[in-house]
């Protein structure tokens, strides 16, 4: 019987002739486009402690029709190297495979679709297998891991049955010699706004906020075919998808080991971490982040929202003086009580009507309030400034604080402890 999930989502037929072995219980799907430094992404993965169950490394090295000869060159060359070091580098426990994919269509070539190709690749290895479910994991070309990444993402599914879904610690490097020192400042500043971001979403009593980086993901086979798998997005595929995923199911944070992804620049994508360090680089926004009054706003709504709910007043919300006037502007803005019937009509009690109001205002919405906050009420401000608003009002009390690297350090523990 053909795969359900295959036959309406998958992109392209099986493309791995090779039978998995038995006792495959881990998939890790890394994209590679034009990317010089594989095999030390790959040993990163091969030096790890072996877990229970075999693993399947699936690299899609990937470009679009119509990409530059050279880089299709690059990439045979990056193909011809990786099988050469897989053949000499076995290892017990450990398979490599890759999948040779440099004519996809200019319309959907991208990291989002090669994420797809491997991850639908890992759907169809686990039909062969009858394995009703394992955990797909996401990696990037230019990432390193711990050697217990692969044992601590096992144990943590087993411990956790009900997950379908998993964010995983991840320290890009802030210091060394393989990048300028500008690129290591760069990164301190960018990792510290992306964590700033994901504690302040948190600080608001938003249920949805978790961390998005595809280098630092993985998903339950059955929640990613009943998800419809993968977008084909060119960037941020990995944000968009994980918040489908973190809408429906319970997922976990993996804090007991590390990616580490790269600091390097990059242009290859609209934004991300590549194309936020080149525009630091270029003096872009280096050290300006979302103002934190818009999660005060944020967090004082969601906190009189029971009581407009309790009274069946939510029309007054947009007009209401108790409620932020930034929130009441996005409300009208989005065009909250055309949603009102509906939320009401399936939400007759409180915990009803609150999982079907986070539907709406998920994390995607979330973020759409804090643009149009930035945008009509609070601009960005310096990051440093926004980051001790943060630390002053939640757990992260820290003290003084000189640099945004020793807030980077502080917010990293917290982090690294959070349950």
């Amino acid at each position: 019987m053909k795969n359900p999930y295959l036959q309406k989502f998958g992109f392209i037929n099986a493309q791995i002739s090779e039978a998995p072995i038995a006792g495959t219980g881990l998939f890790v799907v890394i994209p590679c486009f034009d990317e010089p430094n594989l095999i030390a992404t790959l040993s990163s993965i091969n030096d790890c402690i072996k877990p229970n169950s075999h693993v399947e490394i699936i690299t899609v090295i990937n470009a679009s029709e119509n990409d530059d000869a050279c880089v299709k060159t690059r990439n045979s060359e990056t193909l011809v190297d990786a099988k050469k070091w897989a053949a000499e580098n076995k290892k017990a426990g450990f398979t490599f495979h890759f999948i040779d994919q440099q004519k996809l269509p200019k319309k959907h070539a991208g990291v989002g679709l090669a994420r797809k190709i491997g991850m639908d690749e890992a759907v169809y290895r686990m039909d062969l297998l009858k394995l009703d479910d394992a955990p797909i994991i996401c990696f990037d070309a230019d990432s390193k891991c711990d050697s217990n990444y692969l044992v601590e993402i096992e144990q943590a599914f087993l411990k956790n049955p009900k997950a379908k879904g998993a964010s995983i610690y991840f320290e890009h490097p802030i210091y060394g010699v393989e990048f300028q020192p500008s690129i290591y400042n760069s990164i301190i500043d960018y990792e510290l706004h992306l964590r700033y971001y994901k504690n302040a979403l948190e600080y608001t009593g938003h249920p949805m906020a978790c961390f998005t980086i595809g280098s630092s993901m993985a998903v339950m086979s059955s929640a990613y075919q009943s998800q419809g798998g993968m977008n084909k997005r060119k960037a941020g595929e990995d944000f968009y998808f994980m918040q489908k995923i973190v809408e429906r199911y319970p997922i976990i944070e993996i804090n007991t080991s590390r990616v580490i992804p790269s600091p390097r620049p990059s242009h290859r994508v609209p934004f991300g971490t590549g194309r936020a360090i080149s525009e630091f680089q270029e003096g872009k926004n280096s050290n300006e982040t979302y103002a934190f009054k818009s999660f005060e706003d944020q967090k004082l709504f969601l906190e009189v929202l029971p009581e407009f709910y309790k009274k069946n007043e939510l029309s007054k919300l947009k007009d209401d003086s108790s409620v932020p006037k930034s929130i009441r502007a996005f409300l009208q803005d989005q065009n909250f009580e055309e949603r009102i019937p509906d939320l009401l009509e399936y939400g007759k009690t409180w915990e009803t009507f609150q999982k079907r109001f986070f539907n709406w205002f998920n994390a995607f919405r979330a973020l759409k309030f804090v643009h149009f906050a930035r945008d009509h009420f609070y601009a960005n401000q310096p990051l440093k400034g926004e980051v001790e608003k943060l630390f002053d009002t939640s757990k992260l009390a820290a003290g003084a604080v000189s640099s945004n690297a020793e807030f980077l350090r502080l917010i990293r523990e917290h982090d690294k402890n959070h349950d």
